[in-house]
């Protein structure tokens, strides 16, 4: 039986910071080649390349459509702590009420698969291909800030993954 880590309490996180695409590009590559060389460490629930598909996927749902609703009240709530979450990062162990595993995009890949979806997931967003469809959560955001979530995201997620 595998143990749930309670990743909103856990401190065996690493403290990451990305202020660019570029920059969590590289991590990429450091988390690809730290598997391949079997010295990655996973702290948290999730295999890498179900992380790095997991960070994939928010991203691609700007594209493709979000596979959920969010109820107006927690939309009103959330949309006020957009610069918050912007500038100080994404709260760890929330749950999306009803959501598969707490959340969307967690299918079990290797490494090499996430990492490469991730990868044409930021292509798109370094481009500044225009976003089809707004945050279910936060609504209608800038590139800037859309990019500065994808951080954020990928901050609070690659943390559990020690290269």
């Amino acid at each position: 039986m595998i143990t749930q880590v309670d990743t909103a309490k856990s401190t065996d996180r690493r403290k990451v910071r990305y202020h660019s695409i570029d920059e969590l590009l590289a991590e990429i590559d450091r988390i690809v080649a730290a598997d391949k060389a079997g010295k990655l460490r996973c702290s948290g629930n999730w295999t890498a390349g179900q992380t790095l598909g997991h960070l994939a996927a928010w991203i691609d749902f700007g594209w493709d459509g979000y596979p959920m609703q969010v109820p107006w009240f927690i939309r009103l709530i959330v949309r006020r702590k957009v610069g918050h979450y912007v500038r100080d990062g994404l709260p760890a162990g929330v749950r999306i009420p009803r959501a598969p595993d707490g959340t969307y995009g967690t299918d079990v890949l290797p490494t090499d698969e996430g990492a490469a979806r991730l990868r044409k997931a930021l292509q798109r967003l370094k481009n500044g291909e225009p976003a089809r469809y707004d945050s279910p959560a936060f609504g209608r955001v800038s590139e800037e800030d859309r990019i500065a979530l994808a951080l954020r995201h990928a901050e609070l997620h690659l943390g559990f993954l020690h290269p």
